[in-house]
């Protein structure tokens, strides 16, 4: 008997022991639960009856320098869908398709977005016009409501596409200055909280609280529509005339250093911007900024600042031209073969020998030459602002003294072997309409925000080179196109400097593609005070390749167009004359 006892009694303290252990669990779980994670599962058991949204306020637009908008918001309506709504698919289909015959949307897709949602509430239609949003509204469909919304409006089409760039269904910029300037124009976000049963729809009765959202600024570009438009329309005549793949014109204010014309070629539609073909996905970006290559002989202008600049030579200073040069056991020659005997500094540049750069540059010495190469801007960033901005390749001694040789040099001066943007060609040739006085470029000339005005002020970055150096190259640079035919260049009323340039197009591997080449011209108006400086690069022109041909007419016709809209006084009297 007593063992059974013992045995029993075993038995009922294990029993208890279990009990005790699991009590203890169970109120250690407790305590867990409401003293310790008290806080977590509150927040949890909160945002089950609490809904909490992101609202915007009308997003800022981009306006041209005149004021004119070149992109804006427009009010327009939502089509929202409860998912719950629409979980019967013959009541769903009925009022996808009475929807579609209002906004012209697809029944079967509205259908698939409702089904593959997990949220209460999605939206099917977007950017509705008040007309089609009351013609939903009389539908009276169950399930489906209309909220306030806005989207993009471009009311000058695709004028400045890859710069101005296109927003997201967000309202949020991806690309161009709608993406760099998305904290400007897309102001503060706010919030709106309220109660919602266990459906998800918000209790009438309910907690709710806003933070009301901020609108954006407007933004004031100096990009002109007039000039920008000429632009974009001699650039895509000159492409199809000469079956180029493609091109790039920039004019620049020399004072100011404000871009008032960017245009690239291809390009895309921003009003309906098609994102799901990736071959398309490079038509994006702006090719002024992010596309660098070798100027070629527009660069011999900076070679010839340089030596002007270290008084080296003089326009009339003598050279003789054997036709050849050899550095570093490289022959160089000229662009035609020629050999041309005493020649002039100024023939050097008129008749754009490369034996005379490679001769000036030498003069100059490495440390020299490659000092004003970064005077000019080239290889950084030109400071405008904008995402994607390349900024060129210059090999130097010392930037890569294992690699650089002296006939790196004797290339770079006429423009080869080195790299650059259009956007740093321009600014070159504008610090050289400004009296040699760099101005950081930029593209924004004011900021409108709601409370208060922000003007950008124009930004001296440095003196590249001497205002007399400036002049003077300005006059050599008139010399070169009075000597070219007046089929190319004859702004009547204006004098005019410039130069072309036809450069080989280098490719990934180290080389040339063949029976390739960019047509360029660069080039000042009027001539004793610059109002505008000009880039022309037109891209694989098909039939000539010369920079004079196929570029320098494209400088001519916009300057004949820009400079009496801009009220630039004629240098010349010429108020009447005859084109013939």
């Amino acid at each position: 008997m007593a063992k059974r006892s013992t045995t029993t009694s075993w038995r009922i303290w294990a029993v208890v022991g279990a009990i005790s252990i699991g009590t203890i669990v169970i109120i250690a779980r407790l305590a867990q639960l409401q003293i310790l994670d008290h806080a977590q599962y509150a927040d949890e058991a909160r945002l089950t009856h609490i809904s909490q949204q992101t609202v915007s306020d009308r997003r800022g637009a981009l306006l041209d320098r005149n004021g004119y908008p070149l992109a804006a918001s427009e009010d327009t309506f939502d089509v929202l869908v409860e998912r719950k709504a629409w979980a019967d698919a013959q009541e769903a289909g009925e009022s996808a398709q009475a929807i579609a015959a209002v906004t012209g949307g697809s029944p079967s897709e509205m259908l698939s977005i409702v089904s593959q949602t997990d949220i209460f509430e999605v939206p099917v239609v977007r950017g509705l016009h008040y007309e089609g949003a009351t013609a939903v509204r009389e539908l009276h469909l169950p399930g489906v409501r209309l909220v306030d919304s806005s989207r993009r409006a471009y009311p000058e089409g695709d004028l400045a596409s890859q710069l101005l760039g296109f927003v997201g269904r967000d309202n949020v910029g991806l690309t161009g200055l709608e993406a760099d300037l998305e904290t400007v124009l897309g102001g503060a976000k706010g919030t709106l909280t309220y109660e919602r049963d266990g459906l998800g729809n918000q209790l009438v009765l309910g907690d709710r609280s806003e933070v009301p959202p901020q609108p954006g600024a407007n933004v004031v570009l100096t990009i002109d529509r007039f000039i920008q438009r000429l632009a974009e329309k001699e650039l895509g005549a000159a492409i199809e005339a000469h079956k180029a793949a493609g091109g790039t014109i920039i004019v620049v204010q020399p004072k100011t250093g404000e871009i008032l014309a960017m245009a690239s070629r291809p390009s895309i539609d921003i009003t309906k911007p098609d994102l799901s073909d990736e071959s398309k996905i490079g038509l994006f970006r702006n090719r002024a900024i992010t596309d660098a290559y070798e100027p070629g002989s527009v660069f011999k202008l900076i070679t010839m600042a340089a030596c002007l600049d270290l008084g080296l030579v003089s326009p009339g200073s003598w050279w003789y031209d054997t036709g050849t040069i050899s550095v570093s056991g490289w022959e160089i020659r000229n662009w035609d073969y020629s050999a041309n005997g005493d020649q002039t500094v100024q023939q050097i540049l008129s008749k754009s020998l490369n034996t005379g750069a490679a001769y000036l540059a030498n003069l100059a010495g490495p440390d020299n030459f490659y000092q004003y190469a970064d005077r000019f801007g080239f290889g950084k960033p030109t400071g405008l602002g904008l995402s994607g901005e390349a900024t060129g390749h210059v090999r130097t001694p010392q930037s890569d003294p294992e690699n650089w040789r002296p006939v790196d040099m004797a290339t770079n001066s006429f423009g080869q072997g080195i790299s650059v943007t259009p956007l740093q060609m321009a600014m070159a040739v504008a610090t050289i309409a400004n009296s040699g006085q760099a101005m950081k470029p930029h593209i924004v000339r004011e900021i409108a925000y709601p409370t208060d005005v922000q003007e950008v002020q124009p930004e001296l970055l440095g003196q590249a080179i001497t205002p007399e150096t400036a002049r003077t190259l300005r006059e050599m640079m008139g010399v070169v196109v009075d000597g070219m035919s007046s089929a190319y260049v004859d702004v009547r009323g204006y004098r005019v400097g410039g130069k072309s340039g036809t450069a080989n197009i280098a490719t990934d591997t180290g080389g040339y593609k063949p029976d390739a080449y960019i047509s360029s011209f660069v080039g000042l108006a009027p001539l004793d005070d610059p109002a505008l400086a000009v880039l022309v690069k037109i891209d694989e022109p098909k039939d000539v390749p010369w920079g004079t041909v196929v570029a320098a007419p494209v400088f001519d016709h916009i300057l004949e167009a820009a400079l009496p809209y801009l009220n630039v006084p004629p240098s010349e009297d010429a108020l009447v004359y005859s084109r013939d």
